[in-house]
């Protein structure tokens, strides 16, 4: 990647296809709403970058697999949205 992390370009990405603000994406993902806006912030710049327990709460308010917050190559990340995306729209077997 380029200057900041891999997880910071793939978390703002996604954020923005979500079409969420820092603040509402961090308050979904349970941050306290008076830091929520800051941590997304500095997560998106690379700064700090969250433990896994909170990219997996992230991944999951932004509908994405936790792997493509990992995901270096652009090919590969796209992949994963896609797999994600494919296997969602599958009909479940009934029991």
């Amino acid at each position: 990647m380029t200057d900041y992390s891999v997880v910071a370009k793939r978390l703002k990405e996604a954020r923005m296809r979500a079409c969420l603000s820092q603040k509402q994406l961090g308050i979904k993902a349970g941050m306290d709403e008076f830091s929520a806006s800051a941590r997304v912030n500095q997560y998106e710049r690379g700064k700090h970058t969250p433990d896994y327990s909170t990219v997996e709460r992230i991944a999951k308010v932004l509908k994405v697999p936790t792997p493509y917050f990992y995901a270096r190559e652009e090919e590969l990340a796209k992949l994963i949205l896609t797999f994600r995306a494919s296997t969602r729209q599958r009909p479940r077997p009934r029991k």
